[in-house]
């Protein structure tokens, strides 16, 4: 399902004297979040006054956030972004969006589950189909992932064998 808002990261700690928050992203690219003007913490606008990449993490300086006190105040909060400023290219999505929809066999039309978890793997991403029997489906587009329709709750993907993952 389109969502509003997505989570992208999380502030881990304070950075230094001056008001920074360490803020570790929800996916492996920290360089994407730098990509953004304005962020949600507890559904409130922010906009960083700066913000850069630092080794796997992101520091801001947050406006009104000027000591270590008041940066630690924010330590342990979402960071969220609007879905319509990520500005995905088409086809991309969340992992977020992509729970709960629903799973199709796209050579018999069959209904195999939804998802229900999403893994990030070095190769590609895998996605936990849940229905009748439990299904492990590569985020491979073409070869295991047919089509995605959020504005239907749908996703039709091709069925290899070996894919559920109580055959054996």
């Amino acid at each position: 399902m389109k969502l509003e808002t997505i989570k992208v990261g999380r502030i881990v700690n304070a950075h230094g004297i001056k008001g920074e928050v360490r803020v570790q992203p929800r996916d492996g690219d920290p360089g994407f979040l730098t990509r953004f003007k304005t962020f949600y913490i507890d559904g409130r606008p922010v906009t960083p006054t700066a913000n850069h990449v630092h080794k796997s993490l992101v520091l801001m300086k947050l406006p009104g956030v000027d000591d270590m006190n008041t940066a630690l105040t924010y330590k342990d909060k979402d960071l969220y972004i609007r879905r319509e400023d990520a500005h995905l290219p088409e086809g991309e999505y969340f992992d977020d969006e992509l729970l709960g929809v629903e799973v199709y066999d796209a050579a018999t039309g069959a209904c195999l589950g939804e998802i229900v978890q999403v893994d990030s793997y070095p190769a590609h991403k895998v996605y936990t189909v849940r229905g009748a029997r439990e299904y492990l489906i590569p985020a491979v587009k073409d070869a295991f992932i047919k089509s995605v329709d959020l504005s239907l709750n749908r996703m039709e993907v091709h069925v290899w064998e070996g894919m559920a993952t109580d055959e054996h």
